[in-house]
């Protein structure tokens, strides 16, 4: 063999080896290939070392099994009370199937893009302004819903729904600005009654405890006043009764005096006498005398005087 036969064997050799070198085929984590065998469905390869037979295999999608976001442009819809919005939309979503991805539909994309205009329209449809502005858990959820189940046969499940903005027309937000304000000052009035009238309550309640506090006092200082006067009252008494008992005493022993001496009445009456006047002792207020003395008393204050009127003369 010449030199000629010997490079063309060399060519054919490295054809053979670009041509088996482009037939192995390596899938990546987290992606599926669908491959065709001549022009029909064959297999889906999942990650892995593959060879492709050369010109009657061919892989028709390369597939990515990850979950994927879509965010799409805003789309008008019309309320119930006939106002028009502009809504965009993010959708989450993931291949599940990759034969159902190929086969199901074509452009999967723009068939869930117009599947999610058209359903964002039906539900707001029937919602007015104010509901449709505050019920976004609602709408995604049903939404989500929705969206999951038609496109269960492309092989993409939707996992999760979001309304991203919410744009109503300027003159709606010029009104809702309004009405937000109003509504701030309508809380401003009621937070500031409520603050006056809870500043009323605690002044009465302040003049109650006062007057509560006062009249206790006043309760307080009579009922020792009274005490003070009955204490007084006792005191007094009781040293009468002592003064009493100290003249009973005393007629006592003047008494057992005599009464060893055996005098007459008028000298016993006499001796009574002067032990009351020792008795009293020019201390006591107030000195009861029997009344088998108040006679002889009055004899004896009118002696006195006499003595005294005589005694003058007789100088």
């Amino acid at each position: 063999m010449n030199i000629f036969g010997w490079i063309g064997l060399g060519i054919a050799l490295v054809l053979v080896l670009v041509l088996l070198a482009s037939c192995i085929q390596i899938v990546q984590q987290s992606r599926a290939y669908v491959v065709e065998f001549l022009g029909t469905f064959h297999a889906v390869w999942n990650v892995g070392f593959h060879f492709k037979v050369p010109v009657v295999m061919r892989i028709a999608k390369k597939v990515s099994l990850k979950e994927q976001v879509a965010d799409f442009a805003p789309q008008p819809v019309i309320t119930k009370d006939n106002v028009t919005m502009q809504i965009d939309t993010v959708i989450y979503f993931q291949i599940t199937d990759p034969k159902l991805y190929t086969y199901g539909v074509e452009h999967p994309m723009n068939a869930i893009e117009n599947l999610t205009a058209t359903t964002l329209r039906n539900i707001i449809g029937d919602m007015e302004l104010d509901q449709s502005l505050t019920s976004r858990d609602t709408i995604n959820t049903r939404m989500r819903a929705i969206l999951d189940e038609a496109t269960d046969p492309w092989g993409i499940k939707v996992n999760r729904v979001e309304l991203k903005n919410i744009i109503p027309p300027k003159e709606i937000q010029n009104a809702m600005e309004k009405q937000m304000k109003a509504e701030r000052e309508r809380r401003e009035s009621i937070l500031q009654a409520e603050g006056t009238k809870q500043s009323q309550i605690l002044v009465a309640e302040g003049e109650k405890q006062s007057a509560i506090l006062k009249a206790d006092a006043a309760k307080q200082a009579a009922i020792l006043k009274a005490e003070g006067e009955k204490e007084a009252r006792i005191m007094a008494a009781e040293a009468e009764a002592q003064a009493i008992m100290k003249v009973q005493q005393a007629l006592a022993d003047s008494l057992k005096l005599l009464n060893e001496a055996a005098p007459n009445d008028q000298v016993v009456k006499l001796k009574a006498l002067e032990t009351m006047e020792k008795v009293a002792d020019g201390k006591a207020t107030k000195i009861i005398i029997p009344s088998e003395l108040q006679g002889l008393a009055g004899l004896a204050a009118s002696a006195k005087a006499v003595f005294e009127t005589e005694e003058p003369k007789a100088q």
